[in-house]
């Protein structure tokens, strides 16, 4: 027996270790309360969102900056792109909206309101995100559609299901609404992961709607069949769209190109591109369009190449630069 114990002395030592690391999480108190009793509730959230003046460095990197004075307003009902390249604060702009973090300086806004100042659980009721990944729990295809608001009823739920284009899947399933997710939704594919995600959004009738990169992970008939749905929740609601392509985003009302921590320039896509190959939004489209003619290069061959470049240089023209 003094053995066996002597060889588990690392093993034991390793779980030692691991036990007081969950602990150590555990006991962290937070600085942000989704329950603070102070916070004011909100009978009614028009979907107004304003940034202003933010700065903001992640805690576990403050020494870089990711945004320097960043202003910022998307008015009720309108829908607001943010491109840039990797790391120019993209995403950020969404997990200050979801209040994952707080600026060091400025102030998030929603209708007027100083979002430290919201009882975060109630505004949280408002806003609705489906992310690149969405996170599905294991349970029932119906369970997760629930989390978005626990208590809907069963027509409430198909409607949802209809509106996010998974409930033809969902029916041609043997167990339909009942089917279980997997741990993090391993039993469905990618495509219908995020259509689970986007009725969940759905059925919580967000003000807010938050898009981070939710068809980047997609092959093309996925991705048609999600962008639908998208577009048919974006309606009448206030939407952040974070996307890396940029042909999901020209229908946006207005595009903010980030870069270096602030807005380099915004407008619509019309606008962003009469600014010729100078402008930042210009130099991303051209940028991408080289990407597709190589990567067609090398699926179909040079023979088809000319068609391509022929169709760039005539968007090219009717933009007003070449």
């Amino acid at each position: 027996m003094i053995a066996v114990a002597g060889s588990m002395t690392t093993d034991l030592a390793k779980g030692a270790n691991s036990v007081k690391a969950v602990f150590d999480i555990l006991d962290r108190k937070t600085e942000i309360e989704p329950d603070d009793e102070q916070g004011m509730k909100l009978e009614r959230v028009d979907g107004n969102v304003e940034f202003k003046g933010v700065h903001f460095r992640y805690p576990a990197r403050p020494d870089v900056v990711i945004f320097r004075n960043l202003n910022l307003r998307v008015a009720q009902g309108k829908h607001v792109a943010m491109v840039g390249q990797s790391g120019s604060g993209k995403s950020t702009i969404i997990g200050l909206i979801e209040r994952f973090y707080d600026p060091q300086e400025g102030q998030v806004l929603i209708d007027g309101h100083d979002l430290r100042r919201l009882h975060l659980r109630s505004i949280r009721t408002h806003i609705a995100l489906v992310s690149q990944e969405p996170t599905l729990f294991a349970g029932t295809i119906r369970d997760n559609i629930l989390y978005g608001r626990e208590g809907a009823s069963e027509a409430e739920v198909v409607e949802a299901a209809k509106a996010a284009n998974a409930y033809g899947f969902i029916s041609a399933l043997e167990d339909g609404f009942e089917t279980s997710t997997g741990e993090r939704g391993v039993q469905l594919s990618g495509g219908q992961k995020q259509r689970v995600a986007i009725a969940r959004a759905i059925i919580k009738n967000p003000a807010i709607l938050l898009l981070d990169e939710a068809t980047s992970a997609l092959d093309a008939q996925s991705e048609k069949t999600v962008q639908d749905a998208l577009d048919r929740i974006m309606v009448g609601r206030t939407t952040i769209v974070v996307a890396h392509r940029l042909s999901t985003v020209r229908n946006c009302d207005s595009i903010a190109v980030l870069q270096v921590g602030c807005i380099l320039e915004q407008g619509s896509h019309e606008e962003l591109l009469s600014r010729g190959p100078t402008g930042a939004y210009s130099a991303l489209f051209s940028l991408q369009g080289e990407e597709i003619i190589g990567k067609a290069r090398d699926i179909i061959g040079p023979s088809l190449i000319n068609v391509l470049d022929s169709g760039r240089r005539t968007a090219k023209n009717k933009a007003g630069w070449s």
